[in-house]
């Protein structure tokens, strides 16, 4: 019995000292600026004023579960590492076009697509870059989140001066570390939600260049062009704490068109009052990938893409949010099939470039092809 209660005892100790060296090697590891930095007195002040900000986190317009009822977490994981989700990657590196953005005359009123969720706007002379992601990675651990192999032909280098970078909320497959740093003297003004101010002034960006915004706030621009924020159904975070700062989209007006900057969202009845409040949106970019039905609050599927366009009103719809990373279960080439298919049927004409392919935004009858067709 002695013997036993030795082991025992040696065994917990083992045990515990080994969890405690596991504690400090991950506190260690997230002081690095990768993480970047919660926010901070006045910042935190203003976060607080939020009338969105409630029981010290920011919440959704309406209750917004991790997990859909049915779901657990330990079912999800356990899935996931007992069984096959095929073709989440592609075999095939996929098709693109490199289009040199720096000798892009600045009157073609242009969108360029980068994979995933991160694109490049010019519109009336203006230059606008959304959530850029030109790492190859999205995690902050090295390597564990990589991109498609023909999916990371751009790099921050093959950006021009931008006069407004637009951040939707601060996950790593929208604000990345390593290409914020490479853009910083690119950029003229970064404007993003509460609190991811914070993470961009430890790495460097001035105060004077950062506008946050809670949703529905006008910001006026120059020569007749402003942006307003909106809301989302999604959470932020990126470490242990969630939703300390907050997540938008934004309507882009200039003096010719509309656009929506959708952002991270899964369905609600946002999608319908941004529709009733802006009610000529030409394009609307709209979360479309790395969704399951586990986690439907926060990710649409392709059924809900098409209510969301048809509550937005818009007239041309590009489905982002895919084929760049493995982030979901779903086959890579999925979310296009399924949201092409359905567009068709409800008479939704989809924007579905390959990437670096230019998007003539005036232009409504450009046609793409269904470049994923055919790949492995």
């Amino acid at each position: 019995m002695k013997r036993t209660l030795k082991i025992l005892k040696k065994t917990m100790i083992i045990l515990i000292s080994v969890l405690a060296l596991l504690a400090v090697v991950v506190y260690w590891y997230m002081q690095k600026p990768e993480f970047g930095k919660s926010p901070q007195a006045a910042r935190q002040q203003a976060i607080e004023r939020s009338k969105h900000y409630k029981d010290g986190a920011f919440q959704n317009i309406h209750y917004t579960p991790t997990l859909t009822k049915g779901y657990s977490m330990s079912g999800v994981m356990y899935d996931q590492l007992t069984k096959s989700f095929p073709r989440r990657r592609p075999l095939d590196s996929l098709p693109s076009v490199k289009t040199d953005l720096h000798t892009l005359p600045k009157d073609v009123n242009a969108l360029v697509w980068f994979g995933h969720s991160s694109y490049f706007i010019q519109l009336d002379g203006k230059r606008f870059l959304v959530d850029p992601v030109f790492s190859g990675n999205a995690s902050p651990i090295p390597g564990t989140n990589t991109s498609f192999r023909g999916a990371d032909i751009y790099q921050a280098e093959d950006m021009p001066d931008i006069d407004y970078l637009l951040i939707t909320h601060d996950h790593y497959d929208h604000l990345d570390y390593t290409t914020m740093l490479k853009l910083k003297d690119k950029v003229s003004m970064v404007v993003c939600g509460l609190g991811v101010g914070g993470h961009l002034e430890s790495w460097g960006f001035a105060t004077n260049a950062i506008i946050e915004k809670d949703w529905y706030e006008h910001i006026p621009l120059s020569d007749g062009f402003s942006l307003d924020t909106a809301p989302t159904r999604h959470f932020s975070g990126r470490g242990f704490k969630r939703n300390n700062t907050l997540w938008l989209s934004f309507i882009l007006q200039s003096p010719n068109m509309t656009v929506y900057i959708g952002g991270d969202s899964g369905y609600d009845t946002h999608f319908k009052e941004i529709g009733n409040k802006f009610e000529h949106i030409d394009l609307a970019i709209l979360d479309n990938g790395q969704y399951n039905v586990a986690w439907q609050a926060i990710h649409m599927l392709p059924e809900e893409v098409i209510q969301a366009s048809q509550d937005l009103g818009a007239k041309r719809v590009f489905p982002a949010h895919s084929s760049k990373f493995m982030l979901a279960q779903h086959p890579w080439d999925e979310p296009l099939i399924r949201t092409s298919t359905l567009a068709d049927e409800a008479g939704i004409p989809l924007v579905t470039p390959m990437i670096g392919e230019v998007v003539r935004l005036t232009d409504s009858t450009q046609v793409f092809k269904h470049w994923w067709e055919g790949l492995k």
